[in-house]
């Protein structure tokens, strides 16, 4: 997998030839979800298991991560747009390494909650910084004739889901040993991209403005075109948040047990590792940034009609799963499709000076509807309504979130 990764940022062809700073911060990305992958995926269960933690209390630990994190990305493009790329991306390391080595030693549930909410913080600084710059850079690259921005940003995908694949691997081998080694190698991790990047990333870099903080925020909520592509972004990570909702709940209908997810998950990987780039290429050569988020939203919205169309069969086994199946498949593509595209449009609708910003401002946005849309989705899913219907609602949402789309490009 990661052999493939670097054929690709070789790129042989002089059209689609990288510069140096984009591949690292393309192998940037790749870094930073092996580490992170290779502790929180056990997080949860050494929370209950090793800690004897409430099953409310585990949730809630998680809950502060995700909104240290998702929320506050727009804190940390607002930084990165003041400071530059390089010391948000430094600091945040440092804060991640100290985060995941005050983990591994953590033993109360306060110093859980003191280190998870670093471990989200040091990400709400580095991410959007990272994703920023790999999107101006982009648009760079295009306009110097070097292929499609959509193309780069895809490649930006695949690196972050081959880290997301290669992390749990790791951490389940050192979990043989303890918790605490987990978390250690992940600080180790950290350690290697703090002093990489200290060493080879830029003090400035040509093209990048800084701007004052003050002032971004009024202006940006008054984007009414970045605000509609931020609700048809957040209703696409709704619907993509269902792989942890819906679908568990499916599979277990359909076998009796959630033994049959780690396939499931495995197969999503695999899809957008192995397909992102040539079904990126394929459909840049053919369809705008709008057609082609739209097409990606129609695919996840059929994924959802797929399991509701099959509901009322009541199939169970392997013949039960085959339209959970579907679902992950035609997700997965439509990921595929809207991932890329909505990070290639925010240069296009951001104001001169402030990508850090609006790159942040799109996952905190679209984090908050993720959030009071999956209590909404809890409710549905347990509401008692015929089978299908659920499904039909969730398919609905995605192919509503399409008339929400910037009209022009």
């Amino acid at each position: 997998m990661s052999s493939s990764l670097s054929t690709a940022l070789r790129a042989t062809p002089d059209r689609t030839r990288l510069t140096p700073l984009l591949r690292l911060l393309i192998l940037t990305q790749l870094a930073f979800n092996v580490g992170f992958f290779a502790v929180l995926p056990f997080l949860s269960e050494h929370l209950g298991t090793a800690m004897g933690m409430a099953g409310w209390t585990v949730g809630f630990v998680l809950g502060l991560r995700t909104f240290s994190q998702q929320g506050l990305f727009v804190v940390g493009g607002a930084l990165a747009d003041r400071y530059g790329i390089r010391p948000v991306v430094l600091a945040g390391c440092a804060l991640r390494i100290a985060g995941f080595a005050w983990l591994g030693y953590a033993e109360a549930t306060g110093a859980v909650i003191g280190a998870v909410l670093l471990i989200g913080f040091a990400a709400a600084l580095f991410s959007p910084a990272v994703e920023s710059e790999v999107a101006r850079q982009a648009v760079v690259h295009e306009e110097q004739g070097g292929g499609s921005r959509t193309r780069v940003l895809a490649l930006f995908t695949v690196a972050g889901q081959a880290g997301a694949f290669v992390g749990p691997l790791l951490g389940a081998l050192l979990l043989s040993v303890d918790f605490r080694s987990v978390c250690l190698a992940g600080a180790g991790i950290f350690v290697l991209v703090l002093a990489g990047h200290a060493w080879l990333l830029p003090q400035h870099i040509p093209g990048r403005q800084r701007v004052h903080v003050k002032g971004g925020i009024r202006v940006l909520v008054r984007n009414r075109r970045f605000l509609a592509l931020c609700c048809a972004y957040g209703a696409y990570l709704l619907a993509y948040n269902q792989l942890y909702l819906a679908l568990p709940a499916e599979v277990e209908r359909a076998t009796g047990s959630q033994s049959a997810l780690a396939w499931l998950f495995a197969l999503s990987s695999l899809l957008v590792v192995t397909a992102q780039l040539p079904v990126t290429r394929w459909v840049g050569d053919r369809l705008a940034l709008r057609r082609s988020m739209a097409a990606g939203l129609l695919l996840i919205a059929a994924g959802f009609a797929v399991v509701a169309l099959a509901r009322p069969a009541g199939w169970t086994g392997t013949a039960g799963l085959l339209p959970a199946a579907g679902f992950v498949v035609l997700l997965t593509l439509g990921q595929m499709l809207v991932a890329p595209v909505a990070r290639a449009w925010v240069p296009d609708l951001a104001e001169e000076g402030r990508l850090g910003l609006y790159t942040g401002a799109l996952s905190s946005v679209s984090g908050l509807i993720v959030l009071a849309g999956s209590s909404l989705t809890g409710t549905l899913l347990d509401s008692g309504l015929p089978a299908a219907v659920p499904w039909l609602v969730l398919a609905a949402v995605p192919a509503a979130a399409i008339t929400l789309l910037p009209r022009r490009p």
